[in-house]
Order: C-alpha cells, then sequence, then structure tokens
C-alpha cells in the first residue's frame, strides 16, 4: 500500500500483556496459543542501524519488494503501468527487467531456486517467474491482498503479510494457506507488516509506513527486537522520496540491504543494538 502516508504512524507498543500468537499445523488448520497468567511475554530488544556502505538507487522505483539470490539483487517495484521485476548486481543497473501490464500493481516478491513468485497489490493473482530470465510462467489466483512474502525454506512454506497484524503461511508451490500467526509486541498487536525477509524461524518485516523494521519470532508471532532506521538521507532527498521499504539479508553475512519507495540511495546496513535498549 502505498501511493501516500495518508495513515497515522503504526506504533510499536512496549507494554506489559496477555501474549495471542497462533502456530502452523501443517494441515491448514491453526492452533491458537494464550499465554498463562502471570507468563512474561518475550522481551524485545531495542536496536538501530549501522551503515556498512551506501549504494545507488533508481530513484524511478516504488520500491515493493527486494531479496538477494544467486549473488544478485530482485526488486519489485509497484505503480499501475510502471510496475516492474528488475535483477541486477547491487548498486548497479539492472541487469534483467520485465513490466507487469495495467492495471497490475506489483509487490512483493521470493526467490525460491529455479522460480520466484511476485505477488499484486489487489488484482486477486501472484506471478510465478523463471530466476534467471524473469519471463512469466504462470498465474495463480490470491485471494487476499498482497503485500509481502518470504521463503522460510528450512520449513518449506511462503510467509505473507496483507498489511494486518498477522503472518500467513502457504503451500510454496500452490499458495494456498496453512495457518497463520498473530503478531504482537509484549501482548499488543502490531499492524500493517509490509514487505519480508525470512532469516531461519526469524522474519524481518517493514512496518509501513514507518521508518521501522520489527524482528520476528514467525513460531510464535512474538517481536524480539524492534529495529529504529534514522534518517539516512539528506532532506533535499527526503523530499523527493516516499518511506521506508525494502530489506534484503546478503547471503553468508549479518548484513542487509534496505531502501525505499523512490529512494536515490540504498544502504548496506547492519542492525547493532541501542545504549541500554531492553524491552
Amino acid at each position: 500500500m502505498r501511493l501516500a502516508c495518508v495513515v497515522p504512524v503504526a506504533v510499536v507498543a512496549l507494554v506489559g500483556g496477555m501474549l495471542v500468537g497462533s502456530c502452523d499445523t501443517g494441515d491448514g488448520a491453526v492452533d491458537h496459543e494464550r499465554s498463562m497468567p502471570g507468563q512474561t511475554a518475550a522481551r524485545v530488544e531495542r536496536l538501530t542501524v549501522r551503515v556498512v556502505e551506501t549504494l545507488p538507487h533508481d530513484p524511478t522505483a516504488f520500491t515493493q519488494g527486494l531479496e538477494m539470490a544467486h549473488g544478485m539483487l530482485y526488486e519489485s517495484t509497484g505503480v499501475p503501468g510502471r510496475s516492474t521485476i528488475r535483477a541486477g548486481r547491487p548498486g548497479t543497473p539492472p541487469a534483467r527487467r520485465a513490466k507487469l501490464p495495467p492495471p497490475l500493481f506489483g509487490e512483493g516478491i521470493t526467490v525460491m531456486g529455479p522460480t520466484l513468485w511476485q505477488l499484486t497489490w489487489q488484482n486477486g493473482i501472484a506471478i510465478e517467474r523463471d530466476a534467471r530470465t524473469l519471463a512469466e510462467l504462470r498465474r495463480v489466483p490470491y485471494e487476499e491482498e498482497g503485500w509481502g512474502v518470504c521463503h522460510q525454506r528450512h520449513r518449506g512454506r511462503l510467509v505473507t503479510t496483507d498489511g494486518t497484524s498477522r503472518l500467513v503461511f502457504r503451500d510454496p508451490r500452490t499458495l494456498k494457506k496453512r495457518g497463520e500467526v498473530a503478531v504482537t509486541a509484549q501482548g499488543q498487536p502490531v499492524g500493517r507488516l509490509n514487505e519480508l525477509e525470512c532469516v531461519g524461524d526469524l522474519v524481518y518485516a517493514n512496518v509501513w509506513p514507518t521508518d521501522r523494521i520489527v524482528r520476528i519470532d514467525s513460531h510464535s508471532g512474538e517481536v524480539t527486537g524492534d529495529i529504529a532506521v534514522p534518517s539516512l538521507m539528506s532532506e533535499a532527498e527526503r523530499r523527493h522520496a516516499d518511506v521506508l521499504n525494502g530489506i534484503a539479508a546478503v547471503p553468508g553475512t549479518d548484513q542487509f540491504l534496505l531502501t525505499g519507495k523512490w529512494w536515490p540511495r540504498m544502504f548496506r546496513v547492519v542492525f547493532v543494538p541501542v545504549a541500554g535498549g531492553g524491552g
């Protein structure tokens, strides 16, 4: 979502309360779990970013999805008539690009070996593509709004968002639902989850329309890390840019690539604790 930041900023509240979550049963059902009275919710670690490298980024790209795979950076962009899927080395012009015909609005992407999925926002479809050529292979029905998606390979599932406070688990071949989990920070729901990045059992999610990323335990739905991204651009650059939206783990490192909609730059960063930043 997405063309303008017109809704109030979502706030991750750090207060006590009863944790409400769920877990994937693997058969499409959802088991709901609640904390017992007196049980302490997970501690939320407060983090910020340390910039390792600054790279150029296409300022015309309305970034909706970002992922590193096969040594390439894949990026999905939105807006009907301007939506694309791109692949290339970070900081260089894309080596490959494919356009989505109107009225499709490109959204999150995730690479699964030789193929990738690209969601659309409100068009009711997801597109499977060849990861090497970006050629469209097929379209499948997608019954909800498409926001973010990432692939938990070790669990054999996709994780998706629809702009609410839940993560939905899906079959990586059919996109059928397998289950879902409510995302909470110390018992309070965390909504407007957007672009995703899976790292093991952890899911990093942009919180639209803020400069905030949350780190989520995908089993319990609990937020374990709250990452406040400081202003990374000059005032002049920010006047022509939209919100932070794009997070890609750099394989084999503890680094991530961050960018946003219409951002002229991309940043290679590490997440570091804020001094005294407990939850």
